[in-house]
């Protein structure tokens, strides 16, 4: 008889999220009793109507905003009055990805990639390149290296700009509708680009999108709508991942 797997530590643990807005002298309440856990390895979408308090949960795991009520875990690390130190490594352990790519018109692909790594404690300038070009391997983007954004399509400047996301080989990625300014084709390809990198190297993904094409890459979908969370299926909850 094999031995029962190990129970799964999660990479990102939110319990009782609450969190508001100032509106002059009144609060508004965007976020309602979040509690959710999410898995090494796991592609996590988060979708719902504009104004449910999707972009702002991304914010709140990604230590852009204070938590104001309820406890979020981030890779170990505890959020809540987090100081500066913590903050700052916790920010080095999360890859951002977004909608508009942000990615410096006058460096090359390889360049976009390298500064991410530009204050990381230690790292040559040699060592910085070396790796920025492995992580352009790892989403086929090795030979547009030395090729600037302009010069590339939509797709492939949004891959450059996962690239940048993981090559200082964080454990969660946070992408927030890096799908939504691309075709069809292409959207899926990036889609799918995420979904490999969960499976191959175990990196947490949350998604926040509108981009019901993408919806099946998911291991998990989670619904808000008014700041409250519907829960979707999850393979996770086991410790066992199905077969893909």
């Amino acid at each position: 008889m094999s031995s029962p797997s190990p129970e799964r530590v999660p990479a990102i643990s939110i319990h009782g999220l609450s969190h508001w807005f100032e509106e002059g002298t009144e609060q508004r309440q965007v976020l309602h009793d979040i509690t959710v856990d999410i898995f090494p390895g796991e592609i996590v979408l988060v979708m719902g109507p504009s104004g449910s308090g999707k972009s702002t949960l991304l914010k709140l795991i990604g230590a852009q905003r204070a938590v104001q009520s309820g406890q979020i875990l981030v890779n170990g690390y505890k959020l809540n009055g987090a100081d500066k130190r913590t903050l700052v490594k916790i920010r080095r352990g999360i890859g951002f990805v977004f909608q508009s790519h942000h990615l410096l018109k006058s460096l090359t692909a390889r360049q976009n990639v390298q500064i991410a790594l530009t204050h990381t404690p230690g790292r040559t300038n040699a060592a910085a390149k070396t790796e920025a070009l492995k992580t352009l391997q790892k989403v086929g983007m090795l030979e547009y290296a030395e090729k600037h954004p302009p010069r590339l399509s939509g797709g492939q400047n949004q891959r450059i700009a996962i690239a940048r996301a993981l090559v200082g080989n964080p454990r969660i990625i946070l992408a927030d509708e890096p799908t939504a300014s691309l075709d069809k084709d292409t959207g899926r390809e990036v889609a799918e680009l995420l979904r490999a990198l969960a499976r191959n190297t175990q990196v947490s993904i949350v998604l926040v999108t509108h981009d019901n094409r993408i919806r099946n890459i998911a291991d998990r979908v989670l619904l808000l709508e008014d700041g409250h969370l519907r829960l979707g299926d999850n393979k996770f909850a086991t410790g066992e991942v199905e077969a893909q």
